[in-house]
C-alpha cells in the first residue's frame, strides 16, 4: 500500500531514509519543472531542486504536520530559485559596473511574413520568452511562473511567496506587462 506524504515524513522523521527517497521520487520533476521555468537553466535548476531537497531533509522536523508536504516543498524550492537568481543578478550588475559602457545592439524586426519552417520560427519564440523572463526580477519570475506555467491560484502564489493576494497580484501584472513589452516587436510582425 503507498503511503501518503504525512506517513512518509514521520517515518523520515524516525531514521527512514527510503521513505524520504520516495518523497524526492513523488516531487522531484515537478519540483524541476518549476525551477527550470525560474531559472531558465537546466543546470541551475538540477541544483536548486537538489537545494530544495537537502533543505526539506535537514528541516523536517520544523514542518508542521497539519499543511500539505507539497506546498512546503515547492516553498522552499521557490526560495531557493530566489536566492540563485538574486545572486545571479548581484553578479551581473558588479560585472556591468567593471564593463566599460557599449553601444546598444540593434535588432532586426522579422518582416511578418511566414518563416518557411515553422519549427525556426517556435524557436525563435521560446528564445524570446526566455529573454522576457530574464527581464523580470526574481519576485515577478517567481510570481509569473507560478501563474502562467504551473497555473496556482493567486493564493497559492501569495502563501509561497509570503505576500498578501494583492502584492502577489501586482507582482504577476509587472511580470506580464514586462513580458508583453518585450514580446511586442515579434506578435506585431506575426500579424
Amino acid at each position: 500500500m503507498e503511503d501518503g506524504d504525512a506517513a512518509l515524513v514521520t517515518r523520515t522523521r524516525e531514521g527512514d531514509q527510503d521513505a524520504f527517497r520516495v518523497l524526492v521520487e513523488r516531487h522531484g520533476v515537478r519540483l524541476f519543472q518549476l525551477t527550470y521555468r525560474m531559472t531558465g537553466n537546466e543546470q541551475d535548476a538540477e541544483d536548486v531542486v537538489q537545494e530544495a531537497f537537502l533543505r526539506a531533509y535537514k528541516q523536517i522536523e520544523r514542518f508542521e504536520s497539519r499543511a500539505n508536504f507539497g506546498t512546503w516543498l515547492h516553498r522552499i524550492a521557490v526560495n531557493c530559485s530566489l536566492d540563485l537568481l538574486r545572486k545571479r543578478q548581484r553578479q551581473q550588475e558588479r560585472k556591468q559596473e567593471r564593463e566599460p559602457a557599449r553601444a546598444p545592439e540593434i535588432h532586426s524586426i522579422p518582416d511578418g511574413a511566414p518563416a518557411p519552417d515553422h519549427h525556426v520560427f517556435n524557436a525563435e519564440i521560446q528564445e524570446r520568452i526566455e529573454s522576457a523572463l530574464d527581464l523580470l526580477t526574481p519576485l515577478e519570475r517567481a510570481a509569473f511562473v507560478m501563474r502562467h506555467f504551473e497555473e496556482r491560484s493567486i493564493a497559492e502564489i501569495g502563501k509561497v511567496l509570503d505576500l498578501g493576494d494583492s502584492a502577489a497580484k501586482q507582482a504577476i501584472f509587472r511580470a506580464v506587462q514586462k513580458v508583453r513589452r518585450a514580446l511586442e516587436p515579434i506578435v506585431s510582425a506575426a500579424k
